[in-house]
């Protein structure tokens, strides 16, 4: 059955190495209608980087399935990037100064593509995983490099991060105000359902679907965007949720809660972080 309203997954990963516009077409039987679609980590396609410019392969293949995904008449909005878990990759093989550079100038060729209108935003972030100090601070620059490509670009930056509560997005939304981006264009991927905490903040949540988390952050309000962090990968067969699960989720929560809120959710919230249209 199609969708009487847009639905949106902030955060899907498709890789035509595993199941590629399979998933899309998951996605999109089931009611989606827009993805906004996040490059995979490098190391995921089998590249090992060297040279920013390594980077290219990866930008390149995401805006490619994302041409392939709107001609299946589902829209794709790229969101290009270098995985913060990129760095322990990086410094298993040179120095962390060489590999916080490579980052970076990875990070502004994103940015290149933004400017193009070739892709919505960068993602970065920081290790979800401990590190030591030394990653740590490291990590933190490049993030708050990120922050400031989104100021020069006025795009928004999608973060992977740590599991994150109050006091995390509170040290997150101070690194981001410092570099004078627009807040509301950073953007907590893998956010749990804090939706005042994240307005109170600044900060923009796209809430990991859950069984329970979106009934949670709607009782918070609608100032959210709803994700599966869909990641095709074959070791992982439909983590970190399926494609199917948000159009899915949408539409048994609009009988309880009616479709106003969904339109806030699925068409206005991305619409002004990514400045995109979102139609059907």
């Amino acid at each position: 059955m199609p969708a009487k309203i847009p639905i949106t997954d902030n955060h899907m990963h498709i890789d035509p190495r595993v199941r590629g516009l399979e998933a899309v077409k998951d996605f999109k039987n089931s009611g989606g209608t827009h993805i906004i679609l996040v490059t995979k980590p490098s190391w995921s396609l089998g590249i090992m980087v060297k040279k920013p410019e390594d980077y290219i392969q990866v930008f390149d293949e995401t805006i490619k399935i994302a041409s392939k995904i709107r001609e299946m008449e589902v829209g794709a909005f790229p969101v290009l990037g270098v995985h913060p878990a990129e760095i322990s990759r990086l410094t298993e093989y040179m120095e962390l100064k060489k590999a916080t550079e490579i980052m970076k100038k990875g990070l502004e060729l994103a940015s290149g593509y933004v400017e193009k209108g070739l892709a919505v935003g960068i993602k970065s972030g920081r290790p979800h995983y401990p590190v030591s100090a030394e990653v740590w601070a490291a990590s933190n620059e490049v993030m708050e490099y990120a922050f400031s490509l989104g100021k020069e670009q006025d795009c928004a930056v999608q973060l992977h991060t740590e599991s994150v509560g109050e006091p995390e997005l509170q040290d997150i939304a101070e690194r981001a105000r410092k570099t004078g981006i627009k807040m509301y264009k950073v953007v907590k991927h893998y956010a749990p359902p804090l939706v005042k905490t994240c307005e109170k903040l600044g900060l923009f949540p796209g809430v990991i679907s859950l069984k329970g988390a979106i009934e949670q952050a709607i009782e918070e309000g609608t100032r959210f965007m709803m994700e599966t962090d869909y990641i095709d990968d074959s070791d992982r067969p439909g983590a970190v949720l399926g494609p199917k699960t948000v159009p899915r989720r949408t539409k048994k929560l609009m009988e309880m809660y009616g479709e106003e809120p969904f339109w806030a959710i699925h068409k206005e919230n991305p619409e002004k972080v990514y400045e995109i249209e979102i139609e059907i």
